[in-house]
């Protein structure tokens, strides 16, 4: 009954009008970085919170217009206009229905945990970073960096609405100590008349609501040809974005969410958004920490945000373009501290050196590249280095039974990584006329290995000998061909795993 108490919905609600006032300045900063419209951002951020939090996978997760998507966006907005970008928003939601369908979000969780430490980390630093833009004069007031006294009020707010972030908890937890933060400032801004820079600086945010329209494209091969390989990489920067924020929320909260209904998800309300004239969107890891950090669980916290941020545009965008982006920037340096797994730094020394590269190297391609290329090459890593490790494994004893034939004791896992070494443990040429390769401590992992088995029959078989294959699984003896005839069978000792190879179904 908790989950629908007076307390429950106090904090989703409070929750969620915090995340709303967060995700203003961040949706019109990616609005421009994308060179489209600040109610594109914000339409965006209004319509994929609402459908993904709605009906996803991952209660308490915020989506809305993110800067992993925005930085792709850009090239494809400034050749051809917003209405390829919103013709290629619909594609990028078409596959990431299918990603869903195929039911492909489990693949996540192969993602290894230096891996997930290179992405939490990497992109607590990439949020600190891009929070410095917002240290910048306009182009009206010159450009460049503040400085004087319009640069010491602005840090002076953003170490105030840090600090009261910090003190709140520790008097009273009825209200997010976030939202305390930005409206303690607000108002000591406002009847303080103190001059400094705000949300509406960024540009305005009054609108009404988003209307529907079929983007303005011709429908043929070429604009297929043209949108295709931005809404490729955008469905799956977006799909690894979301469902890696989304096991970091399960890791956080203890629970489990579904990553093949949020990637259905989002990929409904990135179309709808790209029909109602949104720049499309995907999970946004600080603003789901705000939420998370605030103790809201539920549905209610998204939905109230992308309500509350309708309202913000509809109603109210004369108050909230006076918030001081100091307090705002005070919030997202906070969840900076909170993001970063401080712990990293006294893994060094204790984890293995592959470990601690892959987490320096995921967070290091995130700052200078993306996320999407980050966690690739973070994965494909760790698979080498495990590929690496593994076949170093393979090894070998021998010894000769009383029919005089030398048993060679294989053990290890045999696959493509190790099959070189495996070959180079047996000497056809000098060994007797019996030899029996002895399979019970080992496994046959893939195609690789079961043509390093045949290989290896066909090389004592050119000299005359006989091999002898023992302990191999039933699914291995149906895949060998030339060393067929040099199986013992010795069922029910046989193992009965199962070999990786496209000739399985």
């Amino acid at each position: 009954m908790s989950t629908v108490s007076p307390s429950h919905i106090k904090t989703n609600l409070l929750s969620g009008l915090t995340v709303a006032l967060a995700l203003v300045p961040e949706a019109i900063a990616f609005a421009l970085v994308a060179h489209v419209s600040p109610l594109t951002g914000l339409y965006a951020a209004v319509l994929v919170s609402f459908i993904t939090s709605a009906f996803g996978g991952r209660p308490g997760m915020i989506s809305g217009a993110a800067g992993a998507l925005a930085v792709v966006m850009v090239a494809l907005v400034v050749q051809h206009g917003a209405q390829y970008l919103f013709a290629a928003i619909v594609l990028m939601g078409v596959l990431q229905i299918l990603f869903a369908l195929a039911r492909l979000g489990k693949f996540i969780r192969m993602v290894p945990h230096p891996v997930m430490l290179g992405f939490v980390n990497g992109l607590a630093i990439v949020i600190f970073v891009a929070q410095f833009e917002h240290f910048k004069l306009s182009a009206a007031d010159g450009g460049g960096w503040m400085s004087g006294p319009q640069l010491w009020t602005m840090l002076g707010l953003v170490a105030l609405t840090m600090a009261i972030i910090y003190i709140t908890p520790k008097i009273t937890k009825a209200v997010p100590a976030t939202l305390v933060g930005i409206l303690a400032v607000a108002l000591l801004a406002h009847f303080l008349h103190i001059d400094t820079k705000t949300v509406g600086q960024l540009g305005s945010i009054a609108g009404g609501l988003p209307s529907f329209h079929i983007p303005d494209v011709p429908f043929n091969l070429e604009t297929l040809r043209i949108v295709f390989p931005y809404s490729l990489v955008l469905a799956g920067v977006g799909l690894i974005e979301t469902l890696l924020t989304l096991t970091l929320i399960d890791e956080i909260t203890d629970t489990r969410g579904q990553p093949n209904r949020e990637s259905l998800a989002q990929g409904a309300a990135n179309i709808v958004t790209a029909l109602f004239g949104g720049m499309g969107g995907c999970a946004m890891i600080g603003q789901s920490m705000i939420n998370i950090g605030n103790g809201a669980r539920s549905r209610l916290s998204g939905i109230a945000a992308s309500l509350f941020l309708l309202s913000f545009i509809l109603f109210g965008s004369s108050v909230i373009e006076q918030i001081p982006l100091a307090a705002l920037i005070g919030v997202m340096f906070v969840v900076c501290e909170k993001t970063f797994e401080w712990g990293t730094f006294r893994l060094f020394g204790k984890v293995p050196r592959a470990d601690a590269l892959v987490i320096v190297l995921v967070a290091g391609v995130t700052l200078a590249f993306n996320l999407a290329t980050a966690v690739v090459v973070g994965v494909i890593v760790s698979a080498l280095v495990f590929a690496w490790q593994h076949a170093r494994q393979i090894r070998v004893s021998t010894n000769v039974d009383g029919q005089g034939w030398k048993v060679y004791e294989l053990e290890g896992t045999l696959f493509f990584a190790s099959v070189a070494g495996f070959q180079e443990l047996y000497t056809p040429k000098e060994d007797p006329q019996d030899v029996v390769v002895e399979f019970r401590r080992a496994r046959v992992a893939d195609h690789s290995a079961i043509q390093a088995i045949d290989a290896l029959a066909e090389r004592y078989r050119s000299v005359g000998k006989r091999l002898h294959l023992r302990h191999l699984s039933p699914d291995c003896r149906s895949l060998l061909e030339r060393a067929k005839d040099m199986i013992e069978v010795s069922l029910p000792e046989d193992p009965r795993y199962r070999v990786a190879d496209d000739k399985l179904d």
